[in-house]
């Protein structure tokens, strides 16, 4: 009887459940969305009860689809949405208040007081990472001094913290384990990656009580059982999304990268055994922990990209489907357009929180092919403008890239990108990687995969070589910088 892993994938705008083999290929899927809630300007919640129930439905939708039997299940692995904060109390399991997404904004005058206060440096020292709402500590503190009744869930230590993956280990196993991985404990802004330990003058900095924070864990471990009408499958790999699509796409050893075009775009590359600390706007993050051995990566985000063709198709509604871009980009006229998705301001490297979109360039002739256009093409110039600062930062020039994510199955988008890269791109067989990573760390646990099977399974399936002459490519890098110039400078 055929064996499988399952990979929990909780995205930022669905739940997925993802059955694979033993040579890492999709058997099945299923997927569900959920709300966005939007309750002010520059806010983003989800609720963390749908977003449990979604991935519960998803997953014994998946086992009930396939007739699964508890003895085909190796085990679990989770992988989810990063940042995204989660108190609930832990007698009744209820949320103190709804998740605040790594999207969201509203703690950017507390940032900005911290950093007034030259508490910027010591932070980055410690966490790798930017002073910056997109992360956890801010919110975690931001829920503390705003919900009312939280004073005495602490004092009866009722209160308790996580990022996604924790919420949803926490709710598998009914309560019995309150753990998170490394790579998710470190985008937290109180985690120490360099002593891999939550740091005690950062939770006192973000006022913060230590009795509320998880067990870190490394990402190949145990994380306690799921029991459900008969079955009993052990919970065993944890990763951050960026840190599975990495793990997944097979960049084990140091200098290796890949980009993953989701709601966000990620850049990762494997920097080995030790922290390299960016110079250039870019992040030092934990990518994973496995066997007392701990990886590191250079990490450049993009806020939005995907979720900016979502927006052509959702809030403009000049698209009703994403394969649609495609189509219009093919059509559209070479006019010059330049959009700038600064949605939740701008990422890596220029971590600006204030920056807000813009569309340049607009003239009679403009339609919606070529804003379609210039919406995809957005996504490959911000992947540039992290990939040059990786170079620099390891002082190397990338070789190939490797791509996953949703849009990477865009043709026209993975053309442009070699074409603007000079580089070689590769979309592997298996797009799945963030959750094919999850699945790596569970079967790795398990003994259901071994490194050697993981290298033999990962399959190309198309390569991408530039095609665009280089006045061209000047021409769309130097209208690119000019309008991010711009954007910054509005609110100067």
């Amino acid at each position: 009887m055929e064996k499988y892993i399952i990979s929990l994938d909780q995205g930022t705008t669905s739940c997925r459940t993802i059955l694979f083999n033993q040579f890492g290929e999709i058997v099945d899927f299923e997927q569900q969305e959920f709300k966005q809630i939007l309750p002010k300007k520059g806010w983003v919640e989800h609720d963390p009860l749908e977003i449990w129930e979604t991935q519960l439905k998803t997953l014994t939708s998946l086992i009930k689809n396939n007739n699964l039997s508890h003895s085909q299940i190796e085990g679990i692995g989770i992988t989810n949405q990063r940042e995204t904060t989660v108190l609930w109390d832990k007698k009744t399991g209820k949320p103190v208040y709804n998740a605040i997404v790594w999207q969201d904004n509203r703690t950017i005058d507390f940032c900005n007081e911290l950093k007034a206060n030259d508490k910027e440096s010591l932070i980055k020292s410690k966490t790798g990472l930017v002073l910056d709402s997109y992360f956890s500590g801010s919110k975690i503190n931001w829920i503390l001094k705003n919900i009312s009744g939280i004073n005495n869930l602490i004092e009866n230590n009722q209160l308790l913290f996580g990022t996604i993956d924790t919420w949803l280990i926490w709710n598998l196993t009914k309560g019995a384990v309150h753990a998170t991985d490394v790579s998710n404990a470190s985008r937290t802004l109180i985690f120490n990656i360099n002593n891999l330990s939550w740091d005690e003058e950062l939770i006192q900095l973000f006022d913060i009580p230590k009795s509320i924070l998880p067990e870190v864990k490394e990402s190949s471990d145990n994380y306690g059982t799921w029991k459900w009408e008969g079955f009993e499958i052990p919970i065993c790999g944890v990763a951050g999304d960026q840190q599975a699509a990495l793990f997944g796409q097979c960049r084990h050893k140091s200098g290796m990268a890949k980009n993953t075009y989701g709601t966000g775009c990620f850049m990762l590359m494997n920097t080995g055994n030790k922290p390299v600390f960016s110079k250039n706007g870019l992040l030092t993050t934990i990518a994973w922990s496995m066997n007392g051995n701990v990886s590191y990566a250079l990490e450049g985000s993009v806020f939005i990209a995907g979720a900016a063709i979502q927006w052509l198709r959702d809030s403009l509604k000049i698209i009703s489907s994403a394969e649609e871009s495609e189509l219009m980009a093919d059509k559209s006229n070479d006019d010059g357009v330049v959009f700038v998705p600064a949605f939740s301001g701008l990422g890596a490297p220029y971590w600006d929180m204030q920056s807000k979109g813009a569309i340049f360039g607009l003239t009679r002739d403009t339609g919606i092919n070529e804003i379609c256009k210039a919406a995809l093409e957005s996504l490959a110039l911000q992947s540039r403008d992290v990939i040059l600062a990786m170079e620099k930062d390891a002082d190397m020039k990338l070789k190939s890239l490797a791509v996953d994510g949703g849009a990477c199955k865009n043709g026209f988008l993975m053309q442009f990108q070699a074409d603007i890269l000079q580089t070689e791109v590769k979309r592997p067989l298996v797009i799945e990687s963030t959750a094919l990573g999850a699945a790596y760390l569970a079967g790795l646990y398990t003994g259901f995969y071994n490194m050697d099977n993981l290298s033999n399974n990962h399959k190309i399936a198309a390569s991408f070589n530039s095609k665009m002459d280089e006045s061209t490519r000047k021409l769309k890098t130097d209208l690119w910088k000019n309008a991010i110039n711009s954007i910054i400078n509005m609110h100067k």
